[in-house]
């Protein structure tokens, strides 16, 4: 038997076909009596909407937008800031009806579902390392691109965040508390990286990391630093309990690039005996719930990530119906918890 069709369905509904097709479309509003008539018709033939591969063939579109992240998928999506943003893209991208197809960059292979996958357009999570590689194959096809946090170049659009600025901001606050000896907890430096001090001919790929720690170094230029694999609190109780384990070097002051490292480098603190912030102060950054944190509310910046990744959708949306985007600069916002305080020994601090 053949597959019923939008003309059976409005035969059967004695209604015309383009009354029948805007039931399902809901682009233009029909009375209810007609619209249960149409669906009621539908029911009894058996059909369930529009083909959707005849829709792209008129279309010329797949209704299909790839995201791309550098690391892997289940990692991306245990960090909140990225589940944010991942719920603005697809706000961002509704008004086209698209999907979003989840990509991970082959590091190891040639990227060929980037290379295959039937896209409209790509959103690039970060551009850095093997990230360029994948711009270079989404451009080769032609078809549009964003890239959310970092630069792929003046031609492509980018949704940034000051994070330079933002992470100055954190460094001044802690430097007006009297804070002198200050370690940074990092985000990776590079994809693949391995938890570890920095070494000082360290090469940062990762734009992210490379901005956060160009501001807290205009403000301690001499900080050491440890970066982490990833912007997990498992991450941030490894780079405490190193920060932490020679009382001579111990850093008064500890500003974590992401509030799930500074809730690991708080744990790590209450495990080496130290209160926060009498004996240590911690900043993080993103502005996230952190489950678990009471009684602490985090010193952070908190980033618009959910707007983040909206303006990705609408920069998508625009350029395939055939318009321009432009690149968009978010800004942090700075929220003082109880998690900083004078330093130890400064006037004001707790005995």
């Amino acid at each position: 038997m053949r597959r019923a069709t939008i003309a059976d369905v409005a035969r059967e509904a004695g209604v015309s076909p383009s009354t029948a097709s805007v039931v399902f479309s809901g682009k233009t509003p029909v009375s209810e009596a007609t619209r249960g008539r149409v669906l009621a018709a539908a029911a009894s033939l058996g059909y369930t909407g529009p083909d959707p591969r005849a829709a792209s063939l008129r279309r010329g579109r797949s209704g299909i937008v790839g995201v791309v992240f550098e690391e892997y998928l289940g990692a991306a999506f245990l960090d909140p800031v990225k589940t944010l943003m991942m719920d603005g893209l697809a706000d961002g991208v509704a008004p086209l009806g698209a999907g979003l197809l989840l990509l991970r960059d082959d590091i190891a292979g040639s990227g060929a579902s980037l290379t295959t996958a039937p896209l409209d357009a790509a959103v690039l999570i970060g551009c850095s390392g093997h990230l360029r590689a994948s711009l270079d194959v989404v451009r080769a096809r032609g078809i549009p691109v964003v890239v959310v946090e970092g630069d792929a170049g003046d031609d492509v659009p980018r949704i940034g965040l000051d994070n330079r600025e933002a992470q100055r901001q954190a460094a001044s606050h802690v430097c007006t508390l009297g804070h002198r000896r200050v370690a940074v907890v990092a985000l990776p430096l590079s994809g693949g990286w391995e938890r570890g001090w920095m070494p000082d001919d360290a090469r940062i790929t990762v734009d992210v990391t490379r901005e956060r720690l160009a501001g807290a170094r205009e403000v301690f230029p001499d900080a050491r630093v440890w970066a982490a694999a990833g912007s997990f609190i498992a991450e941030g109780l490894e780079a405490g309990r190193a920060l932490f384990a020679d009382e001579a070097e111990r850093p008064t002051a500890v500003l974590a690039q992401s509030d799930l490292l500074a809730a690991g480098v708080i744990r790590a603190a209450e495990e080496a005996g130290l209160r926060v912030p009498e004996d240590v102060s911690v900043t993080g950054f993103d502005g996230i719930a952190v489950d678990g944190l009471a009684p602490y509310e985090l010193t952070t910046l908190h980033q618009p990530a959910a707007e983040k990744g909206r303006a990705a959708g609408r920069a998508v949306t625009a350029m395939i119906e055939g318009g321009q985007a432009a690149s968009i600069q978010f800004t942090c916002t700075f929220r003082e918890g109880n998690t900083t305080g004078p330093r130890p020994g400064e006037p004001g601090a707790a005995r």
